[in-house]
């Protein structure tokens, strides 16, 4: 008699497309990353006039400390289950073609196609995912375009939290088409000015020889400061901080829908998050009939 083989089966259910999620420990390596960012893009604001202000002298400790924190944001994703071996493939996909785009625009006049990129990325795959890609790419393009420098981590900072920002926004599991599409504009449009203004922040406290408008005073009051930051913000980049945001407003209305798409299909088919069943099967194997002999004991 042989003993019923048990069938094991593994199915896959695809539902809807949801985001990477974030779990505990990789909501807290984001938010010690971000207070990170934010100490090292405000403390000249806050320190005295003898303390040697200069972001050139912080950005190689912020750079180290960046680099093990974002990888201990992929492992943490990791270890909650949220990101596996096919996302972390995708975000090396979407960090390389991000890197690529960046040099299209040159820099001309605030162009930059890359940011429309991260809004939808962040958008499908989730604020911990964007955040992710967002600093690697901005890490890449710094390597393939020569522009490393004393601001990069600052840069990788500021896009990280650009596309962290596209990954909350509301109804991400139910909006969709032209009122989704519009929203990601708007965020896109808003976004654009706000990464111009955190950028500029670590650059005026470096620039000496300005007007005594504009210029950064250190050790004077916090409001003084802020009103010469507005003032410099709107004489120095207001103009390339619109050509960012009209670039990525337009991009994401044309492009948009078909690149959501194409993202959520990806999604699907890599099957993030997707639970994994095994059904062991009700039934048995058949036993096999016995042959019967055409000779027996006897006559």
């Amino acid at each position: 008699m042989t003993t019923p083989t048990p069938k094991t089966t593994t199915t896959t259910t695809h539902t809807r497309t949801r985001p990477i999620r974030i779990g505990p420990r990789a909501a807290a390596a984001l938010t010690l990353v971000t207070l990170i960012g934010i100490a090292a893009f405000g403390w000249p604001l806050l320190a005295d006039a003898g303390s040697g202000l200069a972001h050139s002298q912080d950005a190689p400790w912020l750079f180290a400390a960046l680099l093990p924190l974002l990888v201990g944001v992929v492992v943490a994703t990791i270890a909650d289950d949220g990101m596996d071996a096919k996302a972390v493939a995708m975000l090396g996909v979407l960090a390389a073609v991000g890197a690529a785009l960046r040099p299209l625009g040159a820099g001309t006049a605030g162009l930059e196609p890359m940011f429309f990129l991260m809004v939808l990325s962040g958008r499908v795959l989730g604020p911990g995912f964007g955040f992710v890609l967002g600093a690697v790419t901005m890490f890449a393009s710094a390597l393939l375009t020569g522009g490393v420098g004393p601001w990069m981590p600052f840069q990788m900072l500021a896009m990280g939290w650009f596309s962290l920002g596209a990954g909350l926004l509301p109804g991400p599991e139910r909006l969709r088409g032209r009122a989704e599409l519009a929203m990601l504009a708007l965020y896109g449009c808003v976004g654009s000015f706000a990464y111009g203004t955190v950028m500029n922040l670590q650059g005026w406290v470096i620039l000496q020889g300005m007007g005594q408008g504009i210029s950064f005073h250190p050790g004077e009051p916090l409001p003084a400061n802020l009103a010469r930051f507005l003032a410099y913000c709107l004489a120095t980049s207001v103009g390339w901080d619109l050509g960012r945001a009209a670039l990525t407003v337009v991009l994401t209305l044309t492009l948009g829908a078909t690149l959501l798409k194409a993202l959520r299909r990806a999604t699907r088919k890599a099957a993030f998050d997707a639970p994994v069943t095994f059904d062991t099967g009700g039934g048995t194997t058949p036993e096999p009939s016995p042959r019967r002999g055409t000779g027996g004991h006897g006559g």
